[in-house]
């Protein structure tokens, strides 16, 4: 036999007595002690995911609802009932804001409730039933339609380690008007009581005057001046509802031709008696000749009988002109 042969076989049977003593051995391998409650925990669901947005209709007698409970995680089913607390801790808005960089608001307490802050997960069982937060959207205590608010739901458990990282369910809630629930007011009643300019005589007579965004007519329209030097804006029309109103938005219809000048930039404020004034926001129109509603958000659900819109700019002109003017 040669020597390379016999290496070859040399090195055959050391490697099967290396094996032979390798799994004669491996039920003798010391493994550290691993109990059972180390892998057994209790978590809240909701929170895999990471926050749980939830956007709500701005309507009356709706009931709308978001879930929360716990889960029991781990090897088997729990041997005994297994009691867990849930608790809002709005200590964390700031905390999660910064971490997120983001501005939630704290949501106010009058505009939820919960149908329990604590239940069972049963002996045998991986859940409890599940909980409901409701949420007021419109009435007294309602919250505010158009702002984001945060509300943090913590899970506490004396028996059972409870998971960090799904201690807390973050809820991200807003709650969102429909413009085809706000009809637009009745104008019998409205008047023009103020406006920064008008084209009195340039227009024709049956166009360029401020009454005329209120004649529920289409062709005709208010135009700021022109003739004889022309008004720069920004451009402004003061209106009498003829009553205190719950105030919701504005339709803007533009002049219906191609003429620029169609409102951009506009800014709305309000008043009950027409001499203090509240600031309802600015937003920017579409250059378009399709009727406009829109929300301002700052005026939503406020209390105004007399209403100021103020043109900052318009498409390709400092003129400015408008068809139709119409509050919900």
């Amino acid at each position: 036999m040669t020597t390379q042969k016999k290496y070859k076989i040399l090195f055959i049977l050391l490697g099967l007595i290396s094996s032979a003593s390798w799994y004669g051995c491996k039920d003798e391998v010391d493994l550290p002690d691993q109990p059972l409650a180390n892998y057994v925990n209790v978590y809240m669901p909701q929170g895999v995911n990471g926050a749980v947005t939830t956007n709500l209709k701005v309507k009356d007698n709706l009931v709308q609802t978001a879930v929360f409970g716990a889960d029991y995680g781990g090897y088997g089913y729990p041997e005994s009932d297994i009691p867990v607390s849930f608790a809002v801790d709005n200590s964390l808005v700031a905390t999660y804001n910064t971490a997120n960089k983001t501005t939630y608001q704290i949501l106010p307490s009058s505009s939820y409730t919960l149908s329990a802050t604590s239940a069972v997960i049963p002996k045998g069982g991986l859940s409890t039933t599940p909980l409901k937060i409701n949420f007021k959207a419109t009435g007294v205590g309602a919250m505010d339609a158009f702002t984001t608010y945060l509300l943090p739901i913590t899970m506490s458990c004396q028996s059972v380690k409870v998971k960090e990282s799904l201690k807390t369910v973050y809820y991200v809630v807003r709650a969102l008007p429909d413009l085809a629930d706000y009809p637009n007011f009745d104008r019998s009643k409205f008047s023009i009581v103020g406006f920064s300019s008008q084209e009195a005589n340039g227009e024709g007579p049956n166009n360029g005057r401020a009454i005329f965004v209120l004649d529920g007519v289409n062709s005709t329209f208010w135009h700021s001046q022109w003739q004889n030097g022309t008004a720069s804006p920004p451009h402004s029309l003061t209106i009498d509802l003829g009553e205190v109103k719950t105030f919701h938005g504005l339709s803007f219809l533009a002049r219906q031709s191609g003429d620029n000048g169609k409102p951009n930039e506009v800014n709305l404020q309000l008043s009950t008696d027409n001499v203090t004034w509240t600031d309802a926001g600015t937003l920017n129109l579409q250059n378009t000749q399709s009727l406009q509603p829109v929300f301002y958000p700052a005026g939503f659900n406020k209390q105004a009988r007399y209403f100021k819109v103020t043109i900052n700019s318009s498409y390709g002109s400092n003129v400015t002109h408008l068809a139709e003017l119409y509050a919900f």
